[in-house]
């Protein structure tokens, strides 16, 4: 699948807008989990940091990209930074609305914007439809499985039988289809980013598992 040099400039603006909301996205769920456990400051931003920028670094090894993305772009590491110094006088006085319904929305907000961005990039460079899903899919997922191992915890991916990966590979392939249409842009990532997003949502509302 060929991408238009006019059509990679349009890619690169939307990239970076996503990317960054994912960024903060992932990192406010690392901090929450983070503050679930009791961690200090430290181990707040590793958890944070890993979580924000897990996916992306693997995503950039696997695309042999340099530099990596949080090193290009070190004022997100910054924020991220500042967010975790800062994090215990935030999250502490809201401690008692932070749910796991808090950490999921926030996880899946994540997951859409991350699987979405990696998809595009790797179609930006020319490669293979399912490779590029599936370099969506581990964009998406891999900062959540840092995170969850840091916390001591088994991966969402592996212990919550109700679709997670499946949302973001369904979300990509819907992301690939309406750019192969003629959809612009913008209106692809954002129509499959949505369905990322709500089909992760309706199906934990719902208790829809996959089959075992």
């Amino acid at each position: 699948m060929t991408v238009e040099p006019a059509h990679l400039l349009r890619l690169s603006g939307l990239l970076t807008g996503m990317e960054g909301i994912a960024i903060f996205a992932y990192a406010i769920s690392g901090l929450i989990e983070a503050r679930r456990r009791q961690l200090d400051v430290v181990g707040a931003f590793v958890i944070a940091f890993l979580a924000a920028f897990g996916g992306g670094t693997l995503r950039d090894l696997l695309l042999e990209r340099r530099p990596f993305y949080w090193v290009e772009h070190q004022n997100y590491v910054l924020a991220v930074f500042l967010l975790s110094l800062f994090s215990p006088f935030i999250l502490k006085p809201i401690s008692s609305v932070i749910t796991r319904r808090v950490l999921l929305v926030a996880d899946a907000v994540g997951l859409g914007l991350f699987s979405i961005s990696g998809t595009a990039l790797a179609i930006a460079m020319d490669l293979p439809m399912f490779t590029s899903v599936m370099m969506g899919v581990i964009t998406g997922v891999f900062g959540g499985v840092l995170r969850d191992v840091l916390c001591n915890e088994v991966p969402i991916i592996l212990r919550d039988s109700r679709p997670y990966a499946s949302c973001a590979f369904v979300g990509c392939w819907a992301y690939i289809a309406l750019v192969s249409n003629g959809t612009t842009a913008d209106a692809s990532a954002a129509l499959a980013t949505g369905l990322i997003l709500a089909t992760r949502l309706v199906t934990y509302r719902f208790r829809i598992t996959l089959p075992r």
